[in-house]
């Protein structure tokens, strides 16, 4: 969908080339010429406020809260530190670890 663009030498032009190229900048409320957005643009522009967001894994993720003691937890903090893991991805791993050992993974 990208267009590839080619950079003009602008420094290899003549002054009235340039002058009639870059005369729409200098006009002083150019907002008066710009029109209502079309649904294809909304979406677009939707789509590039939103920004990328996180990758999605599985089936998407579902935030929970849990009381954890405070010095397991930073046993937890430092064993994810040390694996270079997040402490969500620690936690995951050991939930599945444990869904495994009883057999319903």
């Amino acid at each position: 969908m990208s267009k590839k663009r080619t950079a003009k030498a602008y420094a290899s032009t003549d002054a009235d080339t340039l002058a009639r190229e870059t005369a729409e900048f200098d006009r002083e409320f150019v907002a008066d010429t710009f029109s209502p957005m079309s649904s294809t643009s909304r979406k677009r522009w939707a789509k590039v406020r939103r920004g990328p967001g996180r990758p999605r894994r599985g089936k998407g993720a579902q935030a929970v809260a849990v009381t954890v003691e405070r010095d397991l937890l930073a046993r937890c903090d430092a064993l994810a530190r040390k694996l270079r893991i997040t402490r969500a991805g620690l936690i995951a791993r050991g939930i599945r670890a444990v869904l495994a050992a009883e057999g319903r993974l």
